[in-house]
Parts: structure tokens; C-alpha cells; sequence
């Protein structure tokens, strides 16, 4: 019986997968650059925790999360999205007692039972951060801010910004009617999940992807007049601010997240590339979740993206990493050469020097056909003749070059050629 992997998940292969640390290795530079600290959480967490994060009329909760029982009968899920869990693990260890401002980031795999498509998959990976304690718009505008220089340090290409406001509970009760007044003509020519939504948030009719429900949405009043003084002047600060930093961005009046929990600001980061899917990264205030999730009642911004569409971004526009290649390859004939070249690859090795041998019994040529597959920028031949000179033949692969060097002498010499690359 052959096995292939399920429906909704994919092997990242090694051909892929410097490109993959590539943006990961990036994220880690400009989170530092933005002082964010690394955190990592379990897969799964309680189901109650998403049930009461995400928010009930949400596709996440409706339809898509992994939910289980352990052996005593408690429900769990697999994670679908990064800032609960964080908010979790940032009540749970105490930091909001003992840190006036948290900036956290993580990254890992999230869980959705959704339709596979281009970029997307039910086991997918996300790389995020969350900012406890700062209700000001700066706060906003920065974390935009990190996301578009994260993305411009991965040579990510073409992208834009856009920003909404969701309004806060004050106004939400009156971004709510106006949807409901300017949708409620045409409510039986929604789709189901529409018709639901309705009722119990409005909002996320806004962010239905049925092209027919889209069509009804056009002519919507900028809600943006419903905003209450506060989340007005709110959002226009962000907007100062995003021009103080020189970061462009668009003000797109139907943009809302597909998470219950958000507040005021909301953004995304959108390629042409994509599709009508074309949302990178997506984030926004959520001020209400952690009170919501049993703590104080602390303001809170974040945002996370997917690192499939992220690497399927740059994979469209060319970009090559090169993956971890040996160095030097090692090339002993014989078994005498066999096992001083073994001692050697240990001594490379531990010089850091990236290191490989060929211990197959064939001949030379062969083995330096390896060396080229593999490129390796040096190979060193030890047969008898060099082993009874106590030396080898250190061949330049890109030259062509050959010269001989001790064998007492190779890690040294190597090491430092090695240094003077890097």
C-alpha cells in the first residue's frame, strides 16, 4: 500500500525549504528590530478558548476548527489561529502584572478544515506578533509599520496596505444598522451564511467572498461616518502616523477581519499576485480579548500572516536561496585513506566547516561527479602517494585549481577560507 499525505497538507521538501527559512530568518531580524520577543504555545488548548475568542458566528468556529476529546472527555482543538493562544499563555504567565508593554511574536502551524486552494491548505503555517498594553495609535501604525518592513526585508514585491476602522462597542450597534438598512431589501438574495450574519454581526457579511453577495454590496456608505468621536479621532492618528513613518497605504471602507474580536483598526497587506485570495497578512486592534479571556482590560494590536502565500509570493517573482552545501567533499581511495579522511570530516566539522564524504568503494572520477552534483566548492583527494606524504590534493571545484596541503594542516586552512566567504 503506497500512503500520500491527507488532503489539506503538504510536504515542504528540502528543495523548498531554505526559502521557507529564509522568511523565517527574516521575521526573527526585524521582530528584534521592533524589540518583540519570542513565544511558542502548545498546538492545542482548550476548545472554550477559541469558542470565546474568535467569536461564535465566525467561519473558524462554525465550520472549520479540529476538535477532539482527550481520554477524560475534554474538548480540545488544534489551534486556527496564533492570538488567543498568546493571549493565553500571556495571562497564564502573569507578564501583564509584571510588564507595562509585552511584544510578543510566534510561529508555527495553525489548523482550519477549509477548501485546499493555491496557498492554502487545512495544515498551514503562520508567523505573528501581539502587543499588550498600549491603546495609542502609534501603536497601530507601528505594527503595520513591522509587517511592511518584515516583508520588504524577504524582497516581497508589489504590495499594498490597506486600512479600515471596525468601530469599537460604542459605535458598532450603528455600523451594524446601516448595514442592515442599506442589505435588508435584498436579504433573501444573500448566501446562507450572509442570511446568519446578519442578524448577529453585520460585519462579517463585508467579508463574504461569494461574488453575488459583493454585488449587493455595492453602493455601501462609507461607514466610516458612523465611527464615534473617539475611534474617529483614533483613526485618523493612525493615519498621521503611517504618513510620519512614509508607509503608503489605502483607506478601504469594507475591510473587516474574519475574527469577531477586533476593534478600531483593522489592516491587511494584499498582492496582485494571489487571486482573488489575495490577502498576505492581516491584523488589527483587538482591545476587548484579553478582559474577554479573563484578564484585565488591556488594549492589544497584532497581526500574522501565512508563510505558504509568502513563499509562494516570491517563488512568482524568481527568488532563489541557496540551500546548505557541503564546503568541501572529502575523497579518499582506499581503505587506509577511508579512515584518515573520516578523522578529517570530524576535524572540519568541528571547525565549522559544512563537510562531506564519499567512503564508496569506486574511482575517482565518479566521486568528483558527486562532488560537482552536490556543489561543493573544494574536494580533497587522499590516496596512498598522500598519505604517505602526509598530505592531500585540495582542488578548487570553480577554478580548477589543485594544490596540495597537509593533512595536519587542512582544517586550519579550510576554516579560514571558509571565514573570508562568510
Amino acid at each position: 500500500m503506497t500512503y500520500t499525505a491527507p488532503r489539506g497538507t503538504r510536504d515542504i521538501l528540502p528543495e523548498e525549504t531554505p526559502l521557507w527559512q529564509f522568511v523565517e530568518q527574516k521575521a526573527r531580524e526585524v521582530f528584534q528590530l521592533y524589540n518583540f520577543h519570542e513565544i511558542r504555545t502548545p498546538i492545542f488548548e482548550h476548545t472554550e478558548l477559541f469558542q470565546r475568542g474568535i467569536g461564535a458566528d465566525t467561519d473558524i468556529i462554525a465550520k472549520e476548527m479540529y476538535t477532539f476529546q482527550d481520554r477524560k472527555g475534554r474538548s480540545l482543538t488544534l489551534r486556527p489561529e496564533g492570538t488567543a493562544a498568546v493571549v493565553r499563555a500571556y495571562l497564564e504567565s502573569n507578564r501583564h502584572k509584571q510588564e507595562p508593554l509585552s511584544k510578543l511574536w510566534y510561529q508555527g502551524a495553525m489548523f482550519r478544515y477549509e477548501r485546499p486552494q493555491a496557498g492554502r491548505y487545512r495544515q498551514f503555517y503562520q508567523i505573528g506578533c501581539e502587543v499588550f498594553g498600549r491603546g495609542g495609535a502609534y501603536q497601530d501604525a507601528e505594527v503595520i509599520a513591522t509587517a511592511q518592513q518584515l516583508f520588504a526585508a524577504a524582497g516581497l514585491q508589489n504590495l499594498e496596505v490597506q486600512v479600515n476602522s471596525v468601530g469599537c462597542p460604542v459605535c458598532r450597534p450603528r455600523l451594524k444598522e446601516k448595514i442592515q438598512s442599506f442589505l435588508g431589501a435584498n436579504l433573501a438574495q444573500l448566501c446562507g451564511d450572509c442570511r446568519t450574519r446578519f442578524g448577529s454581526n453585520p460585519l462579517r457579511v463585508l467579508d463574504c467572498k461569494n461574488p453575488r453577495c459583493n454585488e449587493f454590496l455595492v453602493g455601501l456608505p462609507d461607514l466610516t461616518d458612523a465611527l464615534c468621536a473617539d475611534c474617529r479621532t483614533h483613526f485618523q492618528s493612525v493615519h498621521d502616523y503611517l504618513d510620519a513613518l512614509q508607509l503608503k497605504f489605502q483607506v478601504n471602507p469594507r475591510l473587516v477581519r474574519g475574527l469577531d474580536y477586533y476593534t478600531k483598526t483593522v489592516f491587511e497587506v494584499l498582492s496582485g499576485q494571489l487571486g482573488a485570495q489575495n490577502a498576505v497578512c492581516g491584523g488589527g486592534r483587538y482591545d476587548n480579548l484579553v478582559e474577554e479571556l479573563g484578564g484585565p482590560a488591556l488594549p492589544a494590536v497584532g497581526f500574522a500572516f501565512g508563510l505558504e502565500r509568502a513563499v509562494m509570493l516570491l517563488q512568482g517573482q524568481g527568488a532563489a536561496v541557496p540551500g546548505t552545501l557541503p564546503y568541501i567533499f572529502l575523497l579518499p581511495l582506499g581503505a587506509q585513506a577511508d579512515a584518515q579522511a573520516v578523522l578529517l570530516t570530524a576535524q572540519l566539522r568541528r571547525a565549522g566547516v559544512p563537510t562531506e564524504i564519499d567512503l564508496a568503494d569506486r574511482g575517482l572520477a565518479a566521486k568528483l561527479k558527486t562532488a560537482s552534483k552536490l556543489q561543493a566548492r573544494y574536494v580533497y583527494i587522499i590516496g596512498d602517494n598522500e598519505l604517505h606524504e602526509k598530505c592531500g590534493q585540495l582542488k578548487d571545484m570553480r577554478s580548477g585549481g589543485q594544490e596540495k596541503i597537509g593533512l595536519a594542516e587542512l582544517a586550519e586552512i579550510v576554516a579560514a577560507k571558509h571565514r573570508e566567504k562568510n
